[in-house]
Formats: structure tokens, C-alpha cells, sequence
């Protein structure tokens, strides 16, 4: 039916629909009864998974769900989070999943943004949801997955009640170009914009870098340590494994090193999903140096750079491969990998089949090989816009291509290195600096283990470099060592470049996706909270 012929010429039917594909398809293919989830030792199978699916889809229309409405989505990773999302694309509504430990400021933020009719929550958020619903006009009804009570006005459906619906259920009749899903961007600053996905990028970017880069296959198992509302973890670990009737294993609870090793000895995974802070994380705990991983085939990385100690550990301790990639929720997914074949380290490895790329100056001019600019990348798994922000939208969808925010540099060869984004350039002394030259420079410091940098205003109007370290032994975040790591930057780039601030911590603050939280970082600073 979709035909990836040599020139990565993808044919997609008109009439397509992601649930028919990747979760349906496997029963018409005679997989009904292979195990499609786990889930705290409970196996799950397609069949199963298909009919949970089309109950909740039978929900959605008995409470008036019509297509291209959206559905606001807030679970831990589950059965029910799967089979919810799954539903809502099936029935042609609009899937929206969000982080589920939010603010109610935040959930009043997404119920006006989404205009959701229709939310399914975990039962541990229903609390905030319920007060932020007293703001927003459009939602009518709250399934909670967790609680048969039913507690206001017929307002809230007990979960439960899905399962008195039909396990029947025809696909609506959907466009490969209607809108099936937002994807949600991670930026550092503002609020939260919606990316919107047709039905056909999903198809396209699993044919290209599920298939092609990733080679997924039947026997695979997937673990993920990002948590499924991430759209990284969701088609990494989910939705693409699904395209080849692999095994997901799933846990609502949170990610944490020892949870995952143990996760990693009960199942076996082939595939784990991963992010540098929690590589690092498990590289620091006590069974790193008692647990095998060797049932796994390679582990992605993605989300934030995997810095080159870590990787180099990582492989160093357990012997497996790690491919970092680059994506974004603009295009969908991933568009720059390492590959098995070809792992560059430290790198963010060659252009995704299907996919182009180029450095651009500031007149949009591609530049030449090992020059930093500005990365835009092209493939049709690009979002059409961005939901209510026409200006951005036209900043950011350049015809067929993606302005990505990014710098990069390329080699002669077609490997892509990172240089930071365009948008935390800094103007220090008159010049401009990359802060991620900066980092880079510090994590080459052998009692440096993890460290951020951002400019800050020092009091008096000028733009400064402050510099936030985690360091290997605790005991050194003194003066001593900061005027040191101020020197050792110094010695290896422009003078002007070194950090006039170090702040030593613990542990850098992170974001619901994993990421460095560069906000809670100045706030920090704002808040006369510096070490040195």
C-alpha cells in the first residue's frame, strides 16, 4: 500500500488514518495475538489493544466527539493513555498530550488553548483540572482514568465506562492531510505553541527514520525513559514499533536509574529510548557496574546534546551503541542521525533519508562546508503551522522548509555538528558568542561533570556569561576551583568568552521534557542566589 522506492519517494494512500495503519493493520496481518504492550507484568495484545481502542472511540462519540475536535490528553504512560490517543485519531479528532504534573495555571492554559470538549485525566490531577475547568468555555466533559466515582454533574466519566462500550469500531473516513495531532514545542521561553501534524507525517517519518534508521523489526522490545506525552518517546517507542508489530514496555511511574535496570532485567528490551541526563544518571549508579545490557541492539538519544563523556562512558561501561539524533516537533520528529552503520561521535551524524538539510547565513545563503549557520531542513513530515501564532508560523514554514533556530556547522562529508541556537546568541564585549562553545569548552575540564550556560544582565546593563556546574566531587565548588575554570577558558578560547559568573549545583534543573530549564537558571540569578 506505501511503496519507499530508491529515490525515497513515499506514496501515501489519499484515504489514510494512523490508528488503521499502526495499530489496526497488525490484526489484518494475523498479529491479533502477539503482545503489543506490558505493563507491570501485565502483557497486552494487539488484539486487546485494538478492542480498548475502539471502546474509547465508541466513548468519544457517545459524549459528542466529531472529527477534527480535540482531545486534550493527560496520563501517565498506561494502557489507557495508549489506547485514548490511538481512539481519538481513529474516530478523526485532533490528539493533543500534554505532561501531567502541571500547574492549574497550566491546565487552564492547554483547556483554552486545545478548546477540548473532551479531556481524559489521571484521577491525581482531576483536583486541578476541575478548578482550572471553571475558566474554560469549551470542555463538557473530563474522563478520569483511576476513579469510579462519579463526583460532578455528569461532567466527569469514570474510565471504567468505556468498557460498556462497543469493541467495534469503523475508522472515520480521514484525508492523509487532515489534521490528526498537535505536537507541543519545548522552547525555554513563552508559552507552550502547538505544532500541527496531518495524518500522513506519521506514516512518512517511520518509513524514513523508523525504517531506515532505526530498522525496526518484529522481535524488537522498546523501553523509553522520556514518558510517552513526549512525541520523541510516543513514536519512538510506541507508535513506530507498532508499525512493525514490535513489543512496548510501559510504567506510569517516574523514570529513575535504578527503576530502568530493573525494568531492563525483568524484559530484555532490543531498544532503549533514551536522553543524556538520565545515560548519566544511570552511568552514576551502583548497578551500573553489576547490570548487563547486553540484550540491547543500540539506544537512541535525543532531546538535548549527548555530551562526548557520556557517550564515551556509556559505551566504555555497558558496549552499547548509541544513536544521537536531531528532531523537532516542527518536523515531526527526526531529521539528523548517527546511524549503526556509521556513528560519528559527538556528532549529530548525516541527513535522515527522506529529509534535506543546509547551513544558511543571515541572507538565507547556503554556506560552505565547516562554516556555522543557521540549520533549515526539508521533508514532508513538516508541520503545516503553528496553532494561533501566524507570525511565527511564517518565521518558522519558509515554503518547503524549516527554519530550525539551530546553528550547526557541516563537514565535506555531510556529518552535522551542533553550535547552539540562533536565539541564545550572545553579544559579549561587542562580539557574539555561542554559550554552547562555552559548555563545551567547560566539559573538557576533567572535574567538570555537567554544566549550562547563559547570559545574564549584570546589574548595570551589560550582557555576562554565568556558567552553572555540576561538578565530580562536591567538595571542591569553591573560589579556588572557579577562578581555575574562568582561567582554563581562557587558555582555550577568545578571552572575552570566559564565564564571569560560576554557580555551582547539585544537579541542573530540567524540564518536563528532559531538557536544561535555562528559565529556572536566570531566575536563579535574579534571585541574588550566586556561589561565587
Amino acid at each position: 500500500m506505501n511503496a519507499l522506492d530508491a529515490e525515497m519517494k513515499i506514496e501515501i494512500p489519499v484515504d489514510f488514518n494512523i490508528t488503521s495503519y499502526f495499530l489496526d493493520r497488525n490484526i489484518v496481518e494475523g498479529k491479533g495475538n502477539k503482545t503489543a504492550i506490558v505493563q507491570a507484568g501485565r502483557k497486552y495484545t494487539y488484539g486487546e489493544v485494538s478492542s480498548l481502542t475502539n471502546c474509547v472511540g465508541n466513548k468519544f462519540l457517545e459524549l459528542g466527539l466529531e472529527q477534527e475536535n480535540r482531545v486534550l490528553l493527560a496520563l501517565n504512560d498506561s494502557i489507557e493513555l495508549v489506547a485514548s490517543w490511538f481512539a481519538t485519531i481513529k474516530v478523526g479528532g485532533v490528539a493533543c498530550t500534554i505532561y501531567t504534573h502541571l500547574q492549574e495555571k497550566d491546565y487552564e492554559y492547554y483547556l483554552n488553548y486545545t478548546r477540548a470538549k473532551i479531556v481524559v485525566f489521571d484521577k491525581s490531577t482531576l483536583a486541578k483540572v476541575r478548578s482550572a475547568a471553571k475558566n474554560s468555555p469549551y470542555l463538557k466533559h473530563i474522563l478520569v482514568v483511576g476513579d469510579d466515582d462519579i463526583l460532578d454533574d455528569g461532567v466527569e466519566v469514570p474510565f471504567s465506562e468505556v468498557l460498556k462500550c462497543s469493541s467495534s469500531l469503523e475508522p472515520a473516513q480521514t484525508h492523509k492531510d487532515d489534521i490528526a495531532l498537535w505536537k507541543f514545542t519545548t522552547g525555554t521561553t513563552g508559552k507552550p505553541k502547538a505544532a500541527v501534524h496531518c495524518q500522513h507525517d506519521t506514516l512518512y517519518s517511520f518509513l524514513t527514520y523508523g525504517l531506515k534508521v532505526l530498522g525496526y523489526r518484529q522481535d524488537d522490545i522498546i523501553l523509553s525513559v522520556p514518558k510517552l506525552f513526549f512525541g520523541y518517546a510516543r513514536d519512538a517507542a510506541l507508535v513506530y514499533p507498532f508499525g512493525v508489530g514490535a513489543t512496548t514496555i510501559i510504567f506510569p511511574e517516574r523514570s529513575t536509574p535504578e527503576l530502568m535496570f530493573d525494568l531492563i532485567k525483568q524484559h530484555q528490551p532490543t531498544v532503549l529510548i533514551q536522553v543524556p541526563t538520565m545515560m548519566n544518571a544511570m552511568l552514576k549508579s551502583p548497578s551500573a557496574k553489576t547490570t548487563s545490557l547486553k540484550s540491547l541492539r543500540f539506544c537512541t538519544s535525543s532531546g538535548e546534546k549527548l555530551p562526548d563523556e557520556i557517550y564515551k562512558e556509556w559505551k566504555r561501561t555497558f558496549g552499547v551503541e548509541v544513536l544521537e539524533g536531531v528532531g523537532s516537533a516542527e518536523a515531526y520528529h527526526v531529521y539528523l542521525s548517527n546511524t549503526l552503520e556509521n556513528v560519528v561521535p559527538g556528532s549529530a551524524g548525516k541527513v535522515v533519508p527522506g529529509y534535506e538539510a543546509k547551513i544558511v547565513g543571515p541572507d538565507l545563503e547556503e554556506l560552505p562546508a565547516g562554516e556555522i549557520g543557521r540549520l533549515m531542513v526539508k521533508g514532508d513530515s513538516a508541520a503545516l503551522f503553528y496553532w494561533q501564532d501566524h507570525e511565527k508560523s511564517k518565521a518558522t514554514f519558509q515554503g518547503d522548509w524549516i527554519n530550525t533556530g539551530d546553528l550547526f556547522k557541516k563537514d565535506a562529508d555531510g556529518t552535522f555538528w551542533y553550535s547552539g541556537r540562533a536565539d541564545q546568541l550572545l553579544k559579549i564585549s561587542g562580539v557574539m558568542v555561542s554559550p554552547y562553545e562555552v559548555e563545551n569548552c567547560l566539559l573538557t575540564h576533567p572535574d567538570v561533570k555537567d554544566c549550562t550556560v547563559i547570559g545574564a544582565d549584570n546589574g548595570e546593563g551589560l550582557m555576562t556569561l554565568s556558567a552553572f556546574l555540576v561538578i565530580r566531587d562536591k567538595n571542591l565548588a569553591n573560589d579556588s576551583l572557579a577562578g581555575q575554570l574562568k582561567s582554563f577558558v581562557k587558555s582555550k578560547l577568545a578571552a572575552y568568552k570566559y564565564p564571569r559568573v560560576i554557580v555551582f549545583l547539585d544537579e541542573l534543573p530540567k524540564n518536563a521534557q528532559g531538557k536544561v530549564d535555562r528559565n529556572a537558571l536566570k531566575n536563579f540569578l535574579l534571585d541574588g542566589e550566586r556561589s561565587v
